[in-house]
């Protein structure tokens, strides 16, 4: 037995009204889809299967491979469904594989959550992750009966009855791969929509008699699809609630969390400040007492400890030592570099420069190309660059 995940990812995203396939739009500044290539990346014994269709290439292009595992990107070349979809992987698929199907438009889903699934087939050859949600309008209903899932019914496809229940199918299924290619072959499309659904596995298992689970996700934002933008930005405010609540639990002090976004990876000592409105981007590194006030962006940097960041300003690419003081509207562009005790002042760009031990730039001046050494003091107006007007 070996896990194989299968990620849905083929879908034109029409509601998204862009040019961008809907799950390359980003959340916490990764493609929707890259969450969960990392996250089933993470259950998959040896490979996982993408299904794309529109804007293949673009999609392929985007997306980051895991160190680990392999990626087999199959092609679904009509959308005939999500049965059909699955379908396209059928060459992929052993018999005695847990395959899991997961969409690639659901950002937020969490590793736990897929080997809850997966351990599912334990005792069953089919398990669904649903859950509850007050309002269920749009999306396939769970139907039980003694407390068993006996079928999922879609929106379009449901009678009244059915359309009050509160449990839905959140679009993940696990099932035996035996079993599961064989349902597969079985699958019409005559239903409201014209096509073949996934979902009908489920009918297709009780019809057998075969023993068919599911599993509850307890919080429904996990489990929530991105199909518009206004989905997108509720998304992307609960991720990044988690990721603050995760760094404040560490020792990350905010002041309003819901002004500060982390759209990559943020690591932190002790005594860190962030003040409103800072956007962290790629991967930075704060270390001990590192202060931020309002209007910050940081992307791919290191920060030692004691450095104080002040109003707006914004630091790429640039590596900070200790008790150093930045700002208030300083950039640091790409390979800075500031030894200890360092002083940039107010309008002051630097670029490809390393200022050494002590040394002080207060206000409006452009440091490129420069190797400086230690308590030099640059006066207001200095510009040192690397430009002769045709060549860098």
């Amino acid at each position: 037995m070996k896990r194989l995940p299968i990620i849905l990812a083929a879908g034109k995203g029409t509601r998204m009204r862009s040019q961008l396939p809907k799950v390359l739009h980003p959340v916490g500044g990764k493609a929707m889809l890259q969450h969960v290539v990392d996250r089933c990346a993470s259950v998959a014994d040896e490979q996982l299967v993408i299904i794309y269709g529109h804007a293949g290439e673009q999609v392929q292009t985007a997306i980051q491979q895991p160190t680990d595992k392999t990626v087999q990107w199959v092609e679904q070349t009509e959308q005939k469904g999500t049965g059909h979809a699955v379908a396209q992987a059928q060459a992929l698929i052993d018999d005695d594989d847990y395959v899991i199907i997961a969409n690639g438009d659901v950002p937020l889903i969490q590793t736990e959550t897929l080997n809850a699934l997966a351990n599912g087939l334990a005792h069953a050859e089919l398990c669904v992750l649903t859950t509850i949600l007050d309002n269920p309008k749009g999306y396939g209903r769970i139907v039980r009966e003694g407390g068993q899932v006996t079928q999922i019914v879609e929106e379009k496809d449901a009678s009244d009855e059915i359309r009050h229940i509160k449990e839905i199918n959140t679009g993940f299924i696990a099932a035996r791969g035996q079993a599961l290619k064989r349902w597969l072959q079985q699958l019409n499309p005559n239903n409201a929509q014209g096509e073949y659904y996934l979902t009908d596995c489920m009918g297709l298992a009780v019809a057998e008699g075969r023993r068919v689970t599911a599993v509850v996700c307890a919080d429904s934002r996990e489990v929530e699809g991105v199909n518009n933008h206004v989905q997108q930005a509720r998304v992307e405010r609960y991720y990044q609630q988690q990721q603050l609540n995760a760094l404040m639990m560490a020792g990350l002090t905010v002041y309003d969390p819901a002004r500060v976004d982390i759209r990559g990876e943020l690591s932190i000592g002790q005594d860190v400040v962030v003040d409103v409105n800072v956007v962290f981007m790629g991967r930075v590194t704060l270390g001990n007492h590192v202060q931020i006030e309002s209007g910050g962006m940081l992307k791919d940097c290191q920060i030692v400890d004691h450095v104080t960041i002040k109003a707006h300003s914004v630091l790429e690419g640039a590596t900070v030592a200790n008790h150093c003081d930045i700002g208030p509207f300083a950039r640091l562009r790409p390979n800075t570099v500031l030894e200890n005790h360092v002083k940039i002042g107010n309008f002051v760009e630097t670029k490809k420069s390393q200022i050494g031990v002590g040394s002080k730039v207060n206000h409006l001046s452009y440091i490129g190309d420069t190797q400086m050494g230690a308590d030099v003091n640059i006066g207001a107006g200095t510009i040192t660059c690397n430009y002769d007007g045709a060549n860098k």
